[in-house]
Parts: C-alpha cells; sequence; structure tokens
C-alpha cells in the first residue's frame, strides 16, 4: 500500500481524516486536520437505523405497521391510498412514495410550519409505497420521531445507554426540529473515531465487548439488498457499494464503509464534492492491500 500517495491524493479530495481497520489491526490512521466533531449529514440516518432495530427488539416498532396507525393524530383530512398503504418499513428504504424530496437541508430553514411531521404527512404520495426509490428525508425523519415518541425521549438520550455510551462516544450534538425532535435524517455531529466505531459495531453484527447493542438480525437485514435504485441497491438506511460492501454514507462524503468479505472497516471524513473519486481511492488504492 502507498500510503503517500493515499494521502496526497485525499489531500487532493479534501479529506479531513482517514481510517482503515482491517482484521481487527489499524492499518491507517491519517489527519488532514484535527478530530473535532463534525456534521455528518445523512450519515446520521444509519444511526437512526440502528435505534429502530433497537427498538423493535424492544417492542416500540415492527417493520409491517401501518404508517396511518403510527401516525393515526397527524393524518391530513384526506388520505391517498398509496398513504394508506405504507408501512414503516417503506420509512427505512426510500421507497415512501412521494416523488418529491423534502425536509431536505437546504430545505429546512425556509418551512413556515413547525410541525414537520403532519408537514410531511400532507405531502403528495404519488406512487404506491415500494414502487420508487426517492432519496428523501421524510422516511428517516418521521421513523425517528416514531421510536422518540414512544420512548418517551429524544434520539440522543434513547441512544446513550443503548448505544453511544458502549462505544464510548460522549453525548452528542444532534439537530432537532422546530417541535424539539432529534432529526434522524441528519445533523449528528461526530469525529471520525467515532464514526468508524458504528462501521466496526456493524463489522461485528452488532456485537461490542460482550454485548450484542443491535440485534445480528437487524444488522444483516437493514444492510442487505431492500431496494433497488441507480447504483448497488439500498437496505434500511444503508447503502449498498462494490464488493460486497454497504456504507453509513453523508454529503461531502462522510462514509463508514464495512466490507465484510475482508473483515474491514475504511472510514472518511470530508469535505469532498467528488464521491466518485473517492469511491476510486477507497476501492482502487486501500481495498486491494485489505
Amino acid at each position: 500500500m502507498d500510503l503517500t500517495r493515499i494521502i496526497a491524493k485525499g489531500a487532493e479530495l479534501h479529506l479531513v481524516a482517514l481510517m482503515v481497520t482491517s482484521h481487527g489491526e489499524q492499518l491507517i490512521r491519517y489527519n488532514w486536520d484535527d478530530d473535532a466533531r463534525r456534521n455528518i449529514y445523512s450519515a446520521s440516518k444509519s444511526f437512526t437505523s440502528a435505534a429502530f432495530g433497537i427498538a423493535m427488539r424492544e417492542g416500540l416498532v415492527s417493520l409491517h405497521e401501518k404508517v396511518t396507525d403510527a401516525f393515526e393524530k397527524d393524518l391530513p383530512d384526506d388520505v391517498s391510498d398509496h398513504l394508506r398503504k405504507a408501512e414503516l418499513r417503506d420509512l427505512l428504504t426510500m421507497q415512501l412514495g412521494q416523488r418529491t424530496a423534502s425536509l431536505m437541508g437546504g430545505q429546512r430553514p425556509f418551512y413556515a410550519e413547525d410541525d414537520w411531521v403532519k408537514l410531511s404527512l400532507s405531502l403528495p404520495f404519488e406512487d404506491a409505497p415500494g414502487t420508487r426509490f426517492v432519496y428523501n428525508n421524510v422516511g428517516p425523519y418521521l421513523a425517528g420521531v416514531l421510536i422518540q415518541r414512544r420512548a418517551g425521549c429524544d434520539l440522543v438520550s434513547y441512544l446513550m445507554p443503548r448505544l453511544f455510551e458502549p462505544l464510548g462516544i460522549r453525548r452528542p450534538m444532534w439537530e432537532k426540529d422546530p417541535m424539539g425532535y432529534t432529526f434522524g435524517a441528519g445533523g449528528l455531529f461526530l469525529n471520525l473515531p467515532e464514526l468508524h466505531k458504528l462501521g466496526m459495531l456493524y463489522l461485528q453484527e452488532g456485537a461490542w465487548n460482550g454485548r450484542q447493542l443491535v440485534p445480528a438480525s437487524w444488522v444483516r437485514e437493514s444492510t442487505s439488498h431492500q431496494a433497488d435504485n441507480d447504483s448497488y441497491g439500498y437496505g434500511y438506511l444503508f447503502w449498498r457499494g462494490e464488493h460486497n460492501s454497504y456504507r453509513a454514507d453523508g454529503k461531502y462524503c462522510q462514509w463508514s464503509v464495512v466490507l465484510p468479505d475482508r473483515d474491514a472497516v475504511i472510514s472518511v471524513m470530508a469535505e469532498c464534492r467528488d464521491g466518485e473519486k473517492l469511491t476510486r481511492l477507497v476501492f482502487d488504492e486501500i481495498y486491494p492491500y485489505l
């Protein structure tokens, strides 16, 4: 592995930090900046996915519950047939049935409405759920809200004893909506070692220091192919990738890439706008040496 070449390419791609672990051994740990916590953007969704799996184990949610039952008091006056068919599973696969992405980063500061749950459910459901992949923050946001309502606390408080504390992650900051709900679709602030721990936890099928933090069955199901897209497919708030990989993936390339076939995790934080070039750095320059 040509570390000098990797560092130079990382600088060109505006990487902030890089960590590579293979077979339990740290192969690369390099920083172009300090380890301050940064917005991991949509990689936050994968933490919401983990929370959903934990909440399933605790009997708080189920994949096939109807969205209309879960949010009965938030529904519009006119509930479409497509919305009536939607299940909680559809919140996690980007196949909710809405053709237009909503609650995205550039939209959130400008909504006149404070109640984003009612707003989300009032938007058109043009397609039957489970039939069209549209990357959209509505699904993971609603999934996160439902966990918070049924657990009786915000998402950070819910995950502190169940995930963050066991992983050695001190209480993080996570964006909230105008009503005070943690925004499960984005806005979690972590540093690279903390993001890397999620990848390592999932590589170990949810086990950490002898504790099963996330059910192993959920790890396998949520990271497997659940929805078609224009790439390698999508799980439950995880992206599928080449070489049987899957990843938590945030804007500007906040990634934790899990490679089960190589017993490895590659994590990056970046200010990169060229995901394809970073993909090639990961799979052409690092992957062959794992």
